[in-house]
């Protein structure tokens, strides 16, 4: 080899390839269908028009479906920062009773799909619910009706409230404890220090959890559509808008998804400037360790831990034990058998195996493009690692049944026709879901020195050879972390896959929503039975394999 093709050879760096190559992956497959779902809002018969934002504003019916999911998140955002940052102060400031219990409880909370919350509570609270019956034979009063806007915020509040109690959980173990043992030293201790000291130092945490919960709120597509009745949310318009157009015309559906989008970055934009006031840094010398109180303290604590938990988890147990209960046509009847699960096996020949088949396909790529894109951005920062960070974050700001629609929309023809396949449910999965695992490899690979790679390679291993073998195995509890939140949001994915499935792609998420829909109610507990015991062996195997026995993010 001569010195001119030792110094060419030098100059290779893989590296480089697999940046462009990421960019040239989100460039297909999430700024292409963006762009052609913008140009199908404005393109109409050969010219360029904004008839259909017209048709959106000029109708209070559309508008008003903005305001209403506004609303709608703002009340569930409050209620669920009122429930989970105290939650998460006692959690990690005090000894409670059976708390490894709890918090597995906690997250199975989040962790289910909205819809099926809205179809418990439906169970119980609805105008025939177990709860509803009870007290109107007991009392002969009738309480106020489950559906509508107060539903929504139940069935939302208690199903986010988790997403802040673990993040703040994670900020409060950065929270150095000489600081909270230096206020209480100058006389500030309890409730005072809760909002002086321990708010403000969770405060860039806590911001970041209001997005997260504001979003996942507003982009919520089955809970109002099972609970709304007449007052309808944003994302079910959305969904109505395409699908009423399918077919003919989707020009309409592509004009309110862009809608969507252009609301959403605002909300995203207000957030980053609001959480650019409170950055800052904080390292734990002396982490923060758990005390006992006693007296009606710690009563009152305990009872409030646990009383949140068992209303929130309570309409899983109930949809768990209905799935056990015979049914006549749409009824339950007394009396138990299998037949709802004999029933869901027999017609769940495709929704179980494709829910595992098409998830791991989903998380195994996740994880490979997160771990690469980690290192991109961490260890390579420049223009195109930075783009292609920015791009990882775009979904987590857009409507799942907007990236549905945008998939749908560019890839129904010619050269590249995906629509009604695996992998086109693959690749939404993959683009929702891989914000999670990414942050959470960035934030661990920001902890490993650099000096420890270095060292591999002045020993002679290539770079990609040091990353993979010596700092991936060190990002292990961060990949694991983020890993497992993508694989319980890709299993219980429903707006995206709504948009983009058919007969042969169904999910259990699906094949719940479907059952739910036609009345079939005890098919639909025994699958949502079954898709809550996979998330609740996928937490255990979870901390078994990281050897932790808390979760945060």
């Amino acid at each position: 080899m001569t010195a001119a093709a030792v110094k060419e050879h030098r100059r290779f760096d893989v590296w480089k390839v697999i940046s462009f190559s990421i960019l040239a992956v989100y460039a297909l497959f999430l700024i292409y269908p963006l762009i052609t779902l913008l140009w199908s809002s404005i393109w109409v018969d050969g010219r360029i028009t904004f008839e259909y934002f017209g048709q959106f504003f000029a109708k209070t019916y559309y508008t008003k479906t903005i305001l209403n999911s506004i609303e709608v998140s703002l009340t569930v955002t409050i209620i669920s920062l009122v429930i989970g940052v105290p939650l998460a102060y006692f959690y990690t400031m005090y000894e409670i009773k059976g708390k490894t219990v709890l918090q597995v409880l906690i997250i199975l909370c989040s962790m289910s799909a909205p819809f099926i919350g809205a179809y418990a509570w439906i169970l119980l609270l609805g105008r025939n619910g177990l709860v509803t019956n009870l007290i109107r034979a007991v009392t002969g009063y009738t309480i106020g009706s489950i559906y509508g806007f107060k539903g929504i915020v139940l069935v939302q509040a208690l199903q986010l409230f988790p997403l802040v109690f673990l993040y703040v959980c994670g900020a409060l173990k950065n929270v150095d404890n000489s600081l909270l043992e230096a206020s209480e030293n100058m006389g500030c201790s309890g409730v005072k220090r809760f909002f002086t000291v321990v708010i403000p130092l969770c405060m860039p945490t806590i911001l970041a959890a209001t997005l997260l919960v504001f979003m996942r709120a507003f982009a919520d597509f089955g809970t109002p559509l099972l609970i709304g009745e007449g007052y309808r949310t944003f994302p079910v318009i959305i969904y109505n808008a395409y699908f009423s157009e399918v077919g003919t015309n989707h020009n309409f559906g592509a004009a309110v998804s862009v809608i969507a989008i252009m609301i959403t970055t605002v909300i995203f934009l207000i957030q980053r400037v609001a959480n650019n006031k409170f950055q800052f840094t904080m390292s734990a010398l002396h982490p923060v360790e758990r005390k006992q109180i006693h007296g009606w303290k710690n009563v009152l604590m305990q009872l409030f831990c646990w009383l949140v938990v068992f209303i929130s988890f309570s309409p899983q147990i109930y949809v768990i034990y209905t799935s056990f209960q015979k049914t006549s046509g749409k009824l339950f009847v007394p009396g138990y058998s299998l037949d709802s699960y004999a029933k869901a096996l027999a017609d769940g020949g495709r929704a179980i195996p494709n829910t595992f088949i098409i998830g791991l396909e989903a998380l195994a790529i996740v994880v490979v493009l997160a771990i690469l894109i980690a290192y991109l951005v961490v260890r390579r920062p420049n223009k195109a690692n930075d783009t292609i960070d920015t791009l990882s974050m775009v979904p987590y700001i857009i409507p799942g049944s907007v990236v549905g629609i945008a998939l749908v929309i560019a890839f129904n023809r010619q050269p590249i026709v995906l629509t009604g396949t695996v992998v086109i449910m693959v690749i939404a999965l993959v683009i929702r879901r891989i914000p999670y695992t990414i942050r959470s490899s960035v934030a661990v690979l920001q902890q490993i020195p650099l000096t420890i790679e270095e060292a591999a390679i002045s020993l002679g291993s290539s770079k990609l050879h040091a990353f993979f073998k010596i700092t991936v195995p060190m990002m292990s509890n961060g990949i694991l972390s983020g890993a497992i939140l993508s694989w319980i949001t890709i299993i219980t994915e429903l707006s995206t896959a709504i948009i983009l499935y058919n007969l042969k792609t169904i999910t259990l998420t699906l094949a719940i929503y479907t059952n739910v829909t036609r009345g079939s109610y005890g098919v639909a507990a025994a699958y949502a039975t079954i898709l809550t015991i996979t998330t609740i062996i996928s937490l255990l195997l979870f901390m078994k394999v990281s050897k932790s026995k808390e979760i945060t993010f």
